[in-house]
């Protein structure tokens, strides 16, 4: 962790109604958390917590703020915006690592999110560090700290019913894997990253990302198709660790969720079932 990074802190998952992508993240097996607001901008979310990562489903509770991003993505489709890392160590430190690897980190930004709930938990908080979009081509993303780690989770927030577990990681699309190489071998250093014909993958902690073009991601995933309002660069998959992928798939017929079965006894979510996000449930 020479770059201060530990791995995949949260995905998020931008929604244009957020009371309505609760319930379809319900119906498909997920304990979503209460809704939070964050003080200070017109955002709101809910979270499918795992013990040590999450999704983010985040919606515009004040439609007049157009000036936040989530707005201008929400603009052209609905699906994965960015993905959060989790710091290996202080803000201050990760930022001294970054800077050593020559890279440009921004000094690290409070964000306060309160829960919706009717006792008094007190304001959750974390420091936010961003990296200038060329230095993660490709990939929306931040670096997350939590100052309130103590808030994030409950015991009953983690149990879902169909059975996932933790995010495994993330595909990301792209026109062409060769321009990645350069700038995720100086964040992450070369072992981290392999290139497989057009495929880039990334370890990153004990999650990866892969990035493909879609013809190369759709080969890999036969029997899925992408968003139509898809276009890259862009996440166009999550993909999660579950106790038995069968077990998932019976959950999800008795619901009468479409799934595809992949090669290796994985199951996929088309993006039309989750908010323009595919979910791809396989063993952990």
């Amino acid at each position: 962790m020479q770059n201060g990074i530990a791995g995949i802190d949260h995905v998020i998952v931008g929604v244009r109604a957020l009371e309505g992508a609760r319930a379809r993240w319900m119906r498909l097996g997920f304990t979503p958390t209460p809704r939070g607001r964050h003080l200070g901008q017109g955002t709101a979310n809910y979270c499918v917590m795992f013990a040590a990562d999450y999704i983010e489903l985040l919606g515009l509770a004040d439609p007049a703020d157009t000036g936040q991003p989530l707005a201008s993505f929400l603009a052209r489709r609905e699906g994965p915006m960015a993905a959060a890392f989790a710091l290996a160590a202080a803000p201050e430190a990760v930022r001294a690592r970054l800077r050593a690897r020559f890279l440009h980190p921004s000094q690290p930004r409070l964000l306060g999110r309160r829960l919706e709930l009717p006792e008094e938990t007190g304001v959750l908080r974390f420091s936010l560090i961003s990296l200038p979009p060329e230095e993660t081509p490709g990939l929306a993303s931040f670096l997350c700290g939590h100052l309130t780690p103590q808030l994030l989770r409950r015991p009953e927030w983690l149990a879902h019913a169909n059975g996932a577990l933790a995010v495994k990681g993330i595909a990301v699309l792209v026109d062409s894997t060769a321009p990645l190489i350069s700038a995720y071998d100086r964040l992450f250093g070369l072992p981290q990253v392999t290139m497989t014909d057009a495929l880039v993958t990334i370890r990153v902690g004990r999650q990866r990302i892969l990035f493909s073009t879609p013809d190369d991601f759709l080969t890999l995933h036969p029997g899925l198709d992408l968003d139509p309002d898809f276009t890259p660069p862009g996440i166009a998959a999550l993909e999660l660790a579950v106790r038995s992928p069968p077990q998932t798939a019976a959950y999800l017929a008795e619901q009468g969720v479409t799934f595809v079965s992949l090669p290796g006894g994985s199951l996929a979510v088309p993006a039309g079932e989750a908010n323009g996000a595919i979910l791809i449930f396989s063993q952990p």
